[in-house]
């Protein structure tokens, strides 16, 4: 062999082993990259997943600790029958007792006028929550409370003048008095009643009942009991 041709190799087995190199290095840095963009993804994900876990532990102390101040009457002597003349309850908004066989509607029904409390107490026993407020309630909070209970069904909202509170929450046998829409207590008393354990008749419709038109007159509906 050549001089010339052995250099030639000589140049080429050279260039194949820089080549070589190359390749290791780059996967080296490749893998190294890869390996602390996947570490860094996992770790977001962990991070995320904490957050959310977190955030659920959260809901469910909160749904479970004692609501302050919330009243409570013993479901088993609220009466049940239905009735087709007035009724006179001994709090204001009733909690429960004998009602009209057709309920309000209360798939997140905001009225602007008072309802009927013998058709609100049958939504009540379907599992609905009862939103209520006097004249002594701040526009804000009331405006607040609305769109809440728009995006909530089983929940229905109206003024009641006759109320010790300016804002109160009722469900079957509950009942509190809130210091406004920003009051944790809220939250805390849909989340626990809303179609909650307290529920009478689970699973009954909250929707093809009463409604008012715009004189505020009850309109019946073909839901009835």
């Amino acid at each position: 062999m050549s001089t010339t041709s052995s250099s030639r190799k000589a140049r080429i087995d050279e260039m194949r082993r820089a080549e070589k190199s190359r390749d290791r290095r780059n996967k080296i840095i490749a893998f190294t990259v890869g390996g602390a963009v996947l570490a860094g993804v996992v770790g977001f994900g962990v991070y995320v997943f904490t957050k959310e876990s977190d955030k659920k532990d959260a809901q469910v102390a909160a749904a479970k600790a004692p609501i302050k101040d919330e009243k409570t009457w013993d479901a088993k002597k609220l009466g049940r029958n239905h009735v087709a003349k007035e009724v006179t309850y001994p709090m204001a908004p009733p909690v429960g007792g004998d009602h009209h066989q057709a309920w309000m509607n209360c798939q997140g029904d905001v009225y602007a006028k008072p309802v009927p409390n013998k058709h609100a107490v049958h939504s009540l026993e379907h599992g609905a929550v009862w939103v209520t407020y006097n004249d002594k309630a701040p526009k804000g909070d009331v405006d607040k409370l609305a769109a809440k209970v728009k995006k909530t069904q089983y929940s229905l909202m109206s003024p009641v003048q006759g109320q010790s509170g300016p804002i109160m929450l009722s469900a079957w046998g509950k009942q509190v008095t809130v210091d406004g829409a920003d009051d944790p207590r809220v939250n805390q008393f849909f989340t626990r009643y809303v179609m909650g354990k307290q529920t009478p008749e689970p699973g009954a419709a909250c929707s093809n009942g009463v409604t008012l038109d715009e004189a505020g007159t009850p309109v019946l509906g073909g839901g009835m009991e």
